[in-house]
């Protein structure tokens, strides 16, 4: 629940100061993957129609947190979207000092401090 809470005013937060990329769709309203897929697809369309070549690469970037630095994170946070106090502490408070272990058939390994992710 506590997530909610911070999901809401952190949305707040880029909403109110304007802070969203330009086109970015995710968490926005009225914005999806469709609106999203709807702009690319335009984008080429109209390329086209004016004789240029466009070239797409996309990229599967599900697992892209997976590899984010917290330490850079939290001065991104911070610095360039104006994060601060309580919500900046949850976001701390959150990701510092997580652990994950494996367990398969009764074994488990030994918890290890997550660096990323």
């Amino acid at each position: 629940m506590l997530e909610k809470v911070v999901m809401s005013q952190l949305l707040d937060h880029l909403n109110t100061n304007e802070l969203w990329p330009r086109f970015q769709s995710a968490y926005r309203a009225c914005h999806s993957t469709e609106t999203a897929l709807l702009r690319v697809l335009n984008d080429l369309l109209t390329a086209s129609d004016d004789g240029q070549v466009s070239l797409l690469t996309l990229l599967d970037l599900s697992a892209a947190f997976d590899t984010i630095d917290h330490d850079i994170l939290f001065h991104r946070l911070e610095h360039v979207f104006g994060i601060q106090n309580s919500a900046l502490s949850f976001f701390r408070s959150y990701l510092t000092e997580r652990k994950q272990m494996v367990s398969i058939s009764g074994y488990s390994s030994n918890p290890s401090t997550l660096l990323y992710g």
